[in-house]
């Protein structure tokens, strides 16, 4: 696993709930199938209202022209990040479109579940709120070993809370994998 992860930032505000990380229309895609798991993608993050973004003019989507993957690889949450339903197609759909790291002051703890135990990308705690201290499109980097995230638009850097145990368990790819690993299930 990458010891650290650089990217763009996507900054979201307080409460953004799984509905609106991938509206229920968008459930009807198979995540098994190659070409329709592409539209999860697309559909990330098209359910979060203008004014929960944490952009001057609310308007800067997610995914751009029909594409599948988003140049924002990072996103910055504030409070109960994922709050809402328990699907699994929320923490997917970021997966599916790039996102590597979503950094946020607190999860709904169903969907910090899912994002660990299916590996989709590394769900970090930050110790203070940094959606007013990190702007849409600044670069960031993100040292694991460190726990930190650094602003290299601003140069600041913030300290994140440790992953504890799971990230081994992200390490590993998924609960799965992780249990195979350890022996609490055979290998395939």
């Amino acid at each position: 696993m990458k010891k650290v992860i650089e990217g763009i930032a996507y900054v979201l505000g307080n409460d953004v709930d799984t509905d609106q990380i991938i509206p229920a229309e968008h459930l009807v895609y198979s995540l098994s199938d190659p070409e329709e798991r592409k539209n999860y993608g697309k559909f990330a993050l098209s359910g979060v209202p203008g004014e929960q973004a944490g952009l001057p003019d609310g308007n800067t989507p997610f995914t751009e022209n029909e594409q599948c993957e988003s140049k924002y690889s990072i996103i910055i949450g504030g409070r109960n990040f994922g709050c809402g339903s328990s699907r699994e197609h929320a923490p997917a759909c970021m997966e599916i479109a790039g996102v590597q790291a979503v950094v946020a002051e607190s999860y709904a703890r169903i969907f910090y579940r899912n994002s660990v135990d299916g590996g989709f990308f590394i769900p970090f705690e930050s110790a203070k709120l940094l959606t007013a201290e990190v702007k849409t499109g600044d670069s960031l980097t993100i040292d694991l070993q460190a726990n930190t995230l650094t602003n290299q638009s601003s140069g600041k850097t913030y300290e994140l809370k440790s992953l504890g145990e799971v990230i081994d368990i992200i390490e590993a790819g998924d609960i799965f994998e992780y249990a195979r690993k350890t022996g609490m299930i055979p290998s395939a």
